[in-house]
């Protein structure tokens, strides 16, 4: 059993990782979780147990900070930036603490179903969406960059979670949960 200074430095970790290796960590989580085998296909990420192709988008919460780095405030943008000042707790949403998340380079073309979801502060929340439910998905654009076809975004932010919460949440799970499941996944491989 990890104590609680090991799950905090774990999950500081995962706030700390950026794109790919951030993503592995959510694609990990969610083959083990929903028993999903890998694709062998850079076009998505698994395939589930019924052979559907699946696509993994996460995001960390971080509290909204506008303010630009001047001259005079870098100092104070910089204490801002830490984590523990900005990382946010799930019920934080609905205290209506301002945050802006990308659910980015969604390509529907190339998957049946989307996990997606949100590393809180606290525990992570995970979604699910078909394919269909993503073009429907409200504040879905299918223009990512200009010229890009076949891909797109959605945003989650304290004026749409609601909408997820309510028709696409499957599960949340604590980072004590999550760090047993990673693991017993070390065990049983190194077993």
């Amino acid at each position: 059993m990890a104590t609680q200074a090991e799950i905090k430095e774990f999950r500081d970790g995962i706030f700390a990782l950026r794109t790919r290796r951030f993503g592995t960590v959510a694609e990990i989580m969610i083959k083990h979780l929903y028993h999903m085998s890998e694709s062998h296909n850079l076009a998505f990420d698994k395939y589930s147990e019924t052979k559907e192709r699946v696509e993994i988008k996460f995001s960390t919460v971080m509290k909204k900070n506008d303010d630009k780095i001047r001259d005079t405030n870098v100092i104070d943008q910089c204490k801002k930036a830490n984590l523990a000042n900005r990382a946010m707790e799930s019920s934080d949403v609905d205290n209506g603490i301002a945050f802006d998340c990308n659910i980015q380079q969604v390509k529907p073309n190339e998957f049946e179903v989307l996990y997606y979801g949100l590393f809180f502060a606290d525990c992570v929340e995970i979604y699910k969406m078909t394919k269909d439910q993503v073009l429907n998905c409200p504040g879905y654009s299918n223009k990512q960059h200009r010229g890009n076809e076949g891909e797109g975004q959605f945003h989650m932010n304290q004026d749409s979670i609601g909408i997820h919460r309510k028709n696409y949440l499957q599960k949340k799970v604590s980072y004590e949960e999550l760090y047993e499941l990673f693991e017993s996944i070390h065990k049983k491989i190194t077993a």
